[in-house]
Parts: C-alpha cells; structure tokens; sequence
C-alpha cells in the first residue's frame, strides 16, 4: 500500500456545490474492506441528502478489494466487489473507499463495472419491499396467478422490482408515461399503465377492483390512495418508499385489512439491524443477473469522477424524467 499517495474525493462546500479534495488513502477497520472505486451510480438520495450529511456521497459502489481488515471472512485482495453502502460511512464519490463486509458481495461476472454499479441500491430496495415487507417468497415461478401493481414503473427502484416480480412468477402491471412503455415492458411488465387519468390507454381506472395483491407506490401515495384502496385485494399490501407531504389518513384501507408497509433500504444500517442480510441479497441479486433472469437499467455512463460529470447527472436528475440508472466510470 505504500505506492497509494493521496485519494481524490468529491466533497460538498458549504453552499452544497461538488468540489474535488485529496486526502490520505483510509485504512480498513477489522470488519471492513478497502476498495479501488470502479464504478459509482448517482441516485435521486444523493441530491436529497447533500444539505443534511457531512458525509461523502455516493451509495451505489463496484470496484476491486485492496486490503481487508483482520476479522473479514467472505472476501480476499483481489476480489471484485459491489455494494449499497450506508449513510454513516463515506460513500463511493471517491478513489478509494472503506465499506463494512458485510454490506457486500461479489459482483456479477456477466455484467461490466458500469453494469453492476448501477443495481445495489434499487435492488435492495425492491428486494426488501416486495419480499421482506410484502412476505412473498423470494423464488422462480413461486406466485404464478398473483398480481402486483408497480406505481411509477419507470424509475429505478420499479424497473429492478419489474423484474424480480416477473421471475417470482406475477403478473406484473406498472405505470408510467406512454413513452416508457416500451422501457417497462423491456423490464418485465406485462400491462404499462398511462398514469394520467384522462388517457385514451389503459389508465389506474380502467383496472378492475379487488385485482391486486399487492402495490407498490413509489412516489407519493397520497395521490393514489383513493384509487389503491379500490384496487388492492382484501389482506393485500400496499407500500411505499417516498416521504409523505402530509399526515395520510389510511382509515380506507381498513375495511379490507390492507396492510400499508414502509420501505427505506438504509433503515438497518441505520439503526445496525441485520445489516448482513443486505450482502446475502445482493449475493442473490447477482446470482439473478448471472443467468439472465434479470439484468442492468444503466442507461448513462460518464467517464471519470469529477465535479463536471456530477453536475451534469445532478441537472439531469433533479429534471425527474431520467429512465434507468446514472452511472460514473472511474
């Protein structure tokens, strides 16, 4: 390690705008791995926690492990590796990076570091909510005849948990645009829905009620409560990920014993719960990539990690139109 010098970070100023600053390359604690940042995707929660971290940024990682600490277990130098990463440690914006093992797994083999960087974070997000939260079994076919409604299908977290409802075996019916039809169907669903409700294609009204065992609303449910409420089955769920503007009233659910369930991916490393589990579901996400049963949503790579490339993603980002995943190659 005495050839590694200085490491290249992208840190906020005080105004919350990027800037580039070197540091010393960091030392792995006991638990963790030191890592040669390959990859790095920008996800909407790096924009929304730039005014409330003194942490670097930066979630998604993929890169080659440098040196493990004393009580790792899983991993060797040399291993390629990739993660979610955690909102109390320093993130991938930046050469090198520390991460705990147990937040991470071998990375998939058929995928390019581009690929791979850009599922950790909305494939633990689906993950978790469609089989933690909402209880369905994590297996091919396993729920053949179930119906799963995804509320803005387009985005990240809906075309990963596209994907993985299609291999467990749902129909799969999610909304979006009419011009990200054909990205939702490309990303497993069976049924693209026209989120606006005067359309002349199929819109949430036009859906049968009592249809749905579960729905996942990954915008803010407020708008889609009344039509939820009529769409979900009795005992189904009904979840979200997206912070309310409001105290939502969820009294209409009642009547059918809908269960409304929470989803926020960072929740157990937040409070140290189970994070090892988060490492155990990307081992399976890549086993998933691997043999084809799901794949990549990296839509744009950038070359190089530097303050331009980040504004240039942040810009595009905060526009709320960006279909698939923001990737930056280093």
């Amino acid at each position: 390690m005495a050839s590694l010098i200085s490491n290249t970070q992208i840190t906020l100023d005080s105004h919350q705008n990027w800037q580039t600053v070197t540091t010393q390359i960091p030392t792995p604690s006991d638990h963790e791995l030191l890592i040669k940042v390959q990859a790095a995707a920008v996800n909407p929660i790096d924009l929304k926690r730039r005014a409330v971290t003194t942490h670097i940024l930066g979630y998604d990682g993929y890169g080659e492990v440098l040196a493990i600490g004393k009580t790792v277990t899983q991993f060797k130098v040399g291993d390629i590796v990739y993660y979610a990463g955690s909102t109390q440690l320093d993130g991938s914006f930046q050469a090198y990076q520390c991460m705990t093992e147990a937040l991470c797994a071998l990375a998939p083999d058929q995928l390019s570091a581009s690929e791979a960087a850009g599922l950790p974070l909305v494939s633990l997000t689906a993950y978790e909510l469609l089989f933690e939260k909402f209880h369905f079994e994590a297996a091919e076919q396993a729920h053949l005849g179930k119906n799963l409604l995804i509320i803005n299908g387009a985005g990240g977290v809906g075309s990963i948990m596209s994907q993985l409802a299609k291999w467990a075996g749902f129909t799969v019916y999610a909304t979006s645009s009419p011009q990200n039809f054909n990205w939702l169907k490309a990303n497993g669903v069976d049924y693209p829905v026209d989120y606006h409700q005067t359309s002349d294609q199929l819109n949430l009204d036009q859906l049968p009620a009592d249809h749905f065992d579960a729905i996942a609303v990954l915008y803010d449910v407020a708008p889609y409560l009344s039509a939820a409420t009529r769409l979900i089955k009795p005992l189904g769920h009904v979840g979200s990920l997206v912070n309310m503007q409001a105290p939502l009233d969820l009294t209409p659910l009642k009547a059918k014993s809908v269960t409304f369930d929470w989803e926020y991916m960072f929740t157990k490393t937040d409070f140290d719960y189970e994070i090892a589990s988060q490492g155990a579901i990307l081992k399976k996400i890549a086993r998933l990539a691997d043999t084809n049963q799901i794949h990549s949503i990296t839509t744009q790579v950038y070359q190089g990690l530097s303050v331009e490339n980040l504004d240039t993603i942040t810009t595009e980002l905060t526009k709320g139109h960006a279909i698939g995943k923001y990737v930056l190659t280093y």
